[in-house]
């Protein structure tokens, strides 16, 4: 039989490094709120921990605990609140005014680093595009003829600033490991609509 109070214990320890007023804080916020861990595709690390947290609310919930951060008691509901805070940075609510999901809304990246997204379609182009001839497309500073709605890019740096540069992969790039877990917090939102 296994024991699992250490893997809750390790939950809480990794819970608390999200809560700025506890003294084991270490995550780092943007200034204008998002999660930040240095490296390229921050919003991966911004859509897991925002996933986590509510999945770890809603355990908190069940079992009618709360979160001890040694000098801090975390409700799930003050876990939600960030997770919220979190899908509403992604959707535009941040210093830029941009969602990060593209076609959500009037400003999103135009220039997403997706070769299917930033080649002109089938229909537009009946010719085939070699390999080669695709950096014609690349280096193109036009907005992708191929919205890619839907998904979410891999966001600001520190500051909390965007430039829409297709080349600027670490920013620019969608990944399935960055919609993914975003999609399960949509759907938190999307059942709960009342937070």
């Amino acid at each position: 039989m296994y024991n699992l109070e250490s893997y809750k214990a390790s939950a809480d320890s990794f819970m608390c490094t999200l809560v700025p007023e506890s003294s084991s804080s270490h995550i780092e916020y943007t200034p204008g709120g998002l999660i930040y861990k240095p490296g390229g595709s921050n919003l991966q690390h911004s859509t897991t921990i925002t996933f986590l947290m509510l999945v770890y609310a809603n355990y908190l919930a069940k079992t009618s605990q709360t979160l001890n951060c040694g000098n801090i008691n975390v409700s799930p509901t003050w876990l939600r609140q960030q997770a919220k805070k979190q899908v509403d940075y992604i959707l535009g609510d941040n210093p830029m005014g941009m969602s990060y999901m593209v076609g959500y809304s009037d400003r999103y990246p135009k220039r997403v680093h997706h070769r299917g997204s930033s080649l002109p379609s089938v229909k537009e182009h009946p010719q085939a595009i070699a390999c080669k001839e695709g950096s014609t497309y690349f280096n193109s500073s036009d907005a992708n003829p191929n919205v890619l709605v839907g998904a979410i890019v891999g966001g600001p740096g520190k500051d909390d600033v965007y430039e829409d540069d297709r080349a600027d992969f670490r920013k620019s790039e969608p990944t399935t490991y960055i919609n993914a877990p975003f999609v399960g917090a949509l759907a938190y939102f999307v059942a709960n609509p009342n937070l």
